[in-house]
């Protein structure tokens, strides 16, 4: 199955056929979920489990893999990652090359891995899930994100630096199993993300442990235009986590309160309105994805 819609694929009518060609080539007996067999990614997602196929292949970017991949968890089948969107936070850490083709070949020789999953309110994530400025900055991003001119990308900074100059900080209280008292933060942006990220140069937002059982939240104290530069800067040289504006604790649960009924949660770039009180988890080892051997990752 592949998301249509996907950003790689974009004037890129060829690359289908290029895909189906190199998983062939990779081994795989293919039954093809074509995009008429269901209205929606879902409706897809049933017609490929129907066929009793051990191992469902996805074509998308990390929001796809995050719908798919809740389906297909404690499921008995396999998930493997083609990726076709903008960051594909969860192809690189699982090791995956990036070019569509050459991760259709490089499926052929990988192995089953079992991986996290993170929830919150029911709903899953595979890398984290963000409350705040980042998660509105995303929304006109993803209004843009298939145009390619300079004047949308104008359209998406000036967005961006709007929402900078006008967005209210959130008033949290968080808790966690363990805690003799809550924890009361006000916060322009926070992320709870499955599994710690790595600090290293040119390391940003990568996850070398995917099945560590623990869930890292990451409170912002500051998200101003400076900071944020500084803070890309930091992330670059691999420097990020000694910031005193980042505070980083981890646990296997946590409890998010606000005193508004619901709160726009991004989920691996998907958006939800959920009602608060949040409620974090994380479920051990819960799906199965094909990912390259630890010598062949790259």
């Amino acid at each position: 199955m592949m998301n249509g819609r996907a950003g790689t694929l974009a004037g890129r009518p060829e690359l289908p056929r290029l895909i189906l060609d190199a998983l062939r080539t990779a081994g795989f007996d293919l039954t093809v979920i074509a995009e008429d067999a269901a209205p929606d990614m879902g409706g897809r997602v049933e017609a490929a489990i129907a066929t009793d196929a051990p191992v469902i292949i996805v074509g998308g970017g990390d929001g796809t893999i995050r719908s798919v991949g809740a389906r297909l968890a404690e499921s008995g089948r396999t998930l493997a990652v083609l990726p076709l969107g903008t960051l594909n936070l969860l192809a690189r850490d699982l090791g995956m090359p990036l070019d569509p083709v050459e991760a259709a070949l490089a499926l052929g020789r990988s192995e089953p891995r079992a991986i996290d999953v993170g929830e919150v309110n029911g709903e899953a994530f595979f890398c984290q899930s963000v409350i705040g400025l980042p998660n509105t900055i995303n929304r006109y991003r993803e209004l843009h994100r298939r145009e390619k001119s300079w004047r949308s990308l104008l359209r998406v900074f000036a967005a961006a630096i709007r929402t900078l100059l006008r967005q209210r900080p959130h008033r949290l209280m968080i808790n966690a199993p363990g805690w003799h008292k809550p924890w009361r933060i006000w916060t322009r942006a926070l992320s709870v993300v499955n599994n710690d990220y790595e600090e290293g140069t040119g390391r940003m937002f990568h996850r070398p442990c995917l099945d560590g059982g623990a869930l890292h939240l990451y409170v912002s104290r500051r998200f101003s235009i400076g900071w944020s530069a500084k803070m890309l800067l930091s992330m670059a040289l691999g420097m990020w986590k000694r910031s005193r504006e980042i505070e980083i604790v981890s646990g296997p649960a946590f409890i998010i309160r606000s005193r508004r009924k619901s709160l726009r949660v991004m989920n691996d770039g998907e958006a939800f309105i959920l009602r608060t009180p949040l409620q974090y988890a994380i479920r051990p080892r819960a799906l199965t994805v094909l990912a390259p051997p630890p010598a062949a990752a790259g």
